[in-house]
């Protein structure tokens, strides 16, 4: 991968990672129209470098996590659920990440998903606190998104509003939670990799961490007001759209090469 294919991804991760269209779904797409081989390597820094956007959250809502311990404790209650799965469906998950065919079916059916949602949970609770069984529930929407394509933005704020949470404290929520799930993806990532990680790939890394941080801050405010103005319709048609385009580019022969 070289530094030019490392910043365009990191763009794309930036700007998708907070919008339910799937980042990972997004930089997998990237990467087959660049012709990028799937290595060790590509698929640390495709997972690697979210913590680098979700650091983003860290700063903009720096005083949200100075929260009482009971913040910390409903995250941790959240995050379980795939920590647990996830590190027991690591390889398939992994042999996933190779397939833009599964990006596109999972782009095309969760476009169908959101064109209804804001019908679905249409009426919030008056209660908008984030109690235990609210958390666990969350994460475990959390796991769907573990599959590419589907968004872990999307399943994440769904599963909120599941639990008659408005869409501004599902998407806060699902902001926060994304901190020690993917802290600990990336964590373990490159603990599983290490060895495949040369001195030069480290700078890429870091590059790529750098930079989706930067456009994820320019990223998460915009989304947040346009998601609690108009709601996830948009998202929806733009996902089975670009499901639609892939999967008949797929059929026409062209080939989204990563293997």
């Amino acid at each position: 991968m070289s530094p030019l294919e490392a910043f365009i991804i990191a763009i794309v991760e930036g700007i998708t990672e907070f919008l339910p269209i799937s980042s990972t779904g997004h930089m997998i797409i990237t990467q087959g129209i660049m012709g990028i081989k799937s290595t060790d390597f590509t698929r640390v820094f495709i997972v690697n470098i979210q913590f680098g956007a979700i650091l983003s959250v860290v700063v903009l809502y720096r005083r949200r996590f100075l929260q009482s311990i009971d913040f910390y404790v409903k995250l941790l209650i959240a995050f379980m659920p795939a920590a647990v799965i996830g590190f027991l469906l690591h390889d398939f998950i992994d042999r996933l990440l190779e397939s833009v065919v599964v990006v596109a079916v999972t782009m095309l059916v969760g476009g169908i998903i959101l064109l209804f949602v804001d019908r679905w949970f249409k009426s919030p609770a008056q209660d908008q606190s984030i109690s235990s069984k609210r958390a666990l529930i969350i994460g475990f929407f959390q796991c769907i998104a573990m599959i590419p394509g589907v968004s872990r933005s999307a399943a994440t704020i769904i599963g909120g509003m599941t639990q008659k949470l408005d869409r501004t404290t599902a998407a806060e929520f699902s902001f926060f939670l994304a901190v020690p799930t993917m802290f600990a993806a990336s964590a373990y990532k490159l603990l599983k990799s290490y060895q495949t990680i040369t001195s030069d790939a480290i700078g890429l890394l870091l590059f790529g961490n750098g930079v989706a941080f930067v456009v994820a801050m320019i990223a998460i405010k915009s989304f947040i007001a346009y998601l609690t103005k108009h709601g996830f319709r948009v998202f929806g048609w733009y996902r089975i759209a670009l499901g639609l385009i892939i999967l008949t580019l797929q059929a026409l022969g062209y080939k989204f090469s990563i293997n």
